[in-house]
């Protein structure tokens, strides 16, 4: 799948130039990022992630070096590469642990390899907290100093910027949001990576949200994607909003109750950071403003919010979808090596 950013031409780019590297278990997209987040390059190749970790590295550096070539620019022009994969992960060793949707990857030290085998020293990040940063620098948070992002996927992934600053955490677990807890009940809902009882994730994640319909259609719910069952085809997230987008009442509380969960978490975490911005991300938003589903989905979610908070956090507080789609990871890996890359420039003049 192409980016949706504009490819400009080296004429027209602000040097130097950042690789963003952004892992997905099933893709991996690569671009090259100028100094305001202009896209020069960018290529998705697969990950194979049965063939293991270094046929990838090798691949990514592959590709690095022929975008490079294709779009003219220079190697010195190229400072750093940002590199967002998904947890466990532990940042300060540069080593994956033990992610769940990449089995064969266990243990493997990805920064040190990517870096060796690119010839650039590389910034390791979460892959959601990566998009976090590609909106904060230049989407939907580029005016604004904190922000929460949620990516709505298979699961949910977070990302938390406070003054600029991205919430790592000790164990490389910090800006977990789909890992908050919405149902403290014994017998609350389990989450589909790792089996987290009680978490954002097994409420309002795609997984989660069609696992749920899988279970109301087996017990007599009445729905149009009662045929879709019959016949054998999978009920999704995607086949939900089709079928809200008819009318369907039940794929409409489906969706309704995924919002309600994400008002819960999204409270708490307010509450415990406020950062004036709360971005909705990832491919499930139900078709985002341009649907009246989408649009209702963030309206119940703000409903939610409001009946949970304080007057003056309602007022100062803006719940909206994100701007970059699918870029925001590799962008936001690009962003966040040039704010090292600076880092490292102030201290050494």
């Amino acid at each position: 799948m192409p980016t949706s950013q504009e490819i400009i031409p080296l004429s027209r780019a602000c040097l130097p130039c950042f690789w963003g590297v952004d892992v997905g278990g099933t893709n991996i997209k690569i671009g090259l990022v100028d100094d305001v987040g202009q896209t020069l390059a960018f290529e998705e190749i697969e990950t194979h992630e049965p063939d293991g970790p270094q046929q990838a590295v090798d691949r990514i550096a592959l590709t690095c070096r022929q975008l490079a070539e294709r779009c003219g620019v220079a190697a010195e022009q190229i400072k750093r590469l940002g590199l967002g994969t998904p947890g466990t992960m532990d940042i300060p060793r540069g080593l994956f642990v033990e992610p769940p949707n990449l089995p064969h990857w266990f243990h493997f030290p990805i920064r040190d390899r990517v870096s060796q085998a690119c010839g650039l020293p590389v910034s390791f990040i979460n892959d959601a907290n990566a998009a976090s940063f590609g909106e904060f620098w230049v989407g939907k948070g580029a005016k604004v100093d904190s922000l929460i992002l949620l990516t709505l996927g298979t699961g949910v992934g977070g990302g938390i910027i406070v003054d600029g600053h991205l919430i790592n955490g000790v164990n490389s677990f910090g800006s977990e949001c789909g890992h908050v807890i919405v149902d403290s009940h014994p017998d609350a809902r389990l989450c589909v990576w790792g089996g987290g009882r009680g978490q954002l994730e097994a409420y309002a994640s795609a997984s989660a949200v069609a696992q749920r319909a899988q279970e109301g259609l087996r017990a007599g719910a009445v729905s149009s994607l009662t045929r879709l069952a019959m016949a054998g085809k999978a009920v999704t997230a995607k086949r939900i909003y089709e079928a809200a987008e008819g009318g369907d009442q039940y794929a409409l509380s489906l969706i309704d109750e995924a919002a309600y969960y994400l008002g819960i978490g999204i409270t708490t975490l307010v509450h415990t950071i406020d950062p004036g911005l709360v971005v909705l991300g990832g491919a499930m938003n139900f078709g985002g403003t341009q649907s009246p589903v989408g649009r209702r989905f963030l309206d119940k979610i703000r409903q939610t919010f409001a009946e949970r908070t304080f007057p003056n956090v309602l007022a100062g507080t803006t719940i909206d979808f994100a701007t970059l789609g699918g870029d925001a990871g590799y962008i936001g890996a690009a962003g966040f090596a040039r704010k090292q890359f600076m880092l490292e420039t102030s201290r050494t003049t």
